[in-house]
Formats: C-alpha cells, structure tokens, sequence
C-alpha cells in the first residue's frame, strides 16, 4: 500500500525546497564579504587610473617646430 500524504504540507515542502534553491543560488551570486568588494573595486580604479597615466595626450608634432 502507499502512504498517505497531505496535500497541504507537500505543497510546503515544496514551496520550502524552491525557496532553498534559489537563496543557494543567491549565497554564490550575492554572498560576498564587503572585504571582497571593495578589493575588486579598488584594484579596478587603480587599473583604470594606470591605463590612463600612460595615455599620450595634448602632445602635438607642429609645437615642436619653431
């Protein structure tokens, strides 16, 4: 014979396990310490501010000549 199952509480079973799922999903997308963050964002302007330091600007061929 089978088991006899609440409707009701499957239903919540199942709600609870979705909801698992996708805060699981969360944690790996979202689950960063500010720590972390920070450090990335950091080391991106310092990438940034490096590329453009090398950036050859206002230097023109004709202020050379007199």
């Amino acid at each position: 014979m089978s088991e006899i199952i609440n409707l009701r509480r499957a239903r919540k079973w199942a709600k609870r396990a979705e909801a698992e799922a996708l805060a699981a999903q969360n944690r790996g997308t979202f689950g960063r310490s500010r720590y972390a963050r920070t450090s990335d964002a950091t080391t991106a302007t310092l990438a940034e501010q490096r590329w453009q330091a090398h950036a050859l600007t206002g230097i023109s061929r004709d202020q050379d000549k007199p």
